[in-house]
């Protein structure tokens, strides 16, 4: 399977992380918070994170005292088809690829949901074939984009398709919200919207740098399902985000590794680029301690946290785009992701 196109999309409107204490403080919630809940959440947004801004799907951040189970609603199923097409869109052009050419599209999010999915929306926003294969993923949260990408290697692999268009989209912010709990606090001051989007094909792409994927692993640990998930309460996404994460994702991230660094006879010297889900600057602290990398192997990861945040599903997708954008090297790339479930999961890349 190669990677034969790739787009990001973000929403226009993009605010600093003291934009949002501002508005933060001034909206309805805040009243509701205890004097150690708005200590934490000024210290956050405040504090050295490692995320200077995000874009968010607000017009005003004064929506962000619009917490209501309908708002939150109507601001994924407007936006999240948006952010989807125009990724995928920027996708196809960078591949020059026609939308009549996907034979499959492969949309996950965990930030909404809608019936029909996805699919349904971006197939017709793009022009897709009518006898496209739509399949919608849900329920990965932040890890989502690793299975996505092997599903398609599957339908590839099976000579089921040819073409293959994947894409992650987050409306993070239709999951904002304020109560004493960290987990809801820390999650509104991490996480950005937006998508990304491959087209993924079963031969190299002339058009673009040769990109193959050449094995991927996955590890699922349900008994840790409660350190990383949504539940739904009063009508309201709420994101459980324990302090467990960091420690988690990068004991199962170097498991993922080694798993596929002996199958493939790869030493891990032989890595060249680093293509991680951070989660966070704690994560990504913890990520570079168990998996030894250097400040410059996460450089691109701190990149995309520091100007979009946490965008969730998405997030590997912008950092291979900061690398290729900046002319990485060739060789082998190492690509993660991690999310609810506890889970994990891992390829090795290609590239010339």
């Amino acid at each position: 399977m190669f990677i034969s196109g790739l787009g990001t999309a973000t929403p226009p409107h993009r605010y600093t992380q003291a934009q949002c204490w501002d508005a933060l403080r001034a909206g309805r919630q805040f009243v509701r918070l205890d004097k150690t809940a708005r200590t934490f959440l000024h210290r956050v947004l405040l504090g050295d994170n490692g995320i200077h801004t995000r874009h968010l799907a607000l017009d005003s951040l004064d929506e962000v005292s619009d917490a209501d189970p309908d708002t939150l609603h109507r601001r994924f199923a407007r936006h999240a088809p948006e952010l989807a097409s125009r990724a995928a869109t920027a996708a196809l052009q960078q591949g020059g690829y026609r939308p009549q050419d996907i034979d499959a599209v492969i949309i996950s999010t965990c930030t909404g949901y809608l019936c029909p999915g996805l699919t349904s929306y971006v197939a017709e926003e793009l022009g897709l074939r009518p006898d496209v294969l739509a399949l919608d993923l849900v329920g990965q949260g932040c890890g989502a984009a690793l299975p996505n990408l092997q599903t398609a290697e599957a339908l590839l692999g099976a000579k089921r398709c040819e073409t293959i268009l994947s894409v992650c989209v987050e409306v993070c912010s239709a999951a904002f919200y304020l109560d004493n709990d960290p987990g809801v606090l820390i999650s509104a001051c991490l996480f950005g919207d937006g998508a990304g989007a491959a087209v993924l094909s079963a031969a190299p792409n002339a058009n673009t740098r040769r990109i193959e994927w050449q094995a991927a692993s996955s590890l699922n640990n349900p008994a840790e399902r409660d350190a990383l998930r949504f539940e739904q309460r009063d009508g309201l996404l709420r994101n459980i985000l324990t302090p467990r994460v960091p420690a988690l994702a990068a004991k199962h991230a170097e498991i993922v590794l080694k798993t596929v660094l002996s199958s493939e006879g790869i030493q891990r010297g032989d890595i060249g680029t680093w293509v991680l889900h951070a989660g966070g600057r704690k994560v990504l602290a913890a990520l570079r301690e168990t998996l030894g990398l250097s400040i410059a192997d996460v450089c691109w990861s701190s990149e995309v946290l520091s100007e979009f945040g946490n965008v969730s599903s998405p997030f590997v997708y912008f950092v291979l785009q900061a690398a290729l954008r900046n002319n990485a090297p060739a060789g082998r790339w190492w690509m993660s992701s991690f999310g609810a479930g506890f889970s994990c999961h891992g390829a090795m890349l290609r590239v010339a």
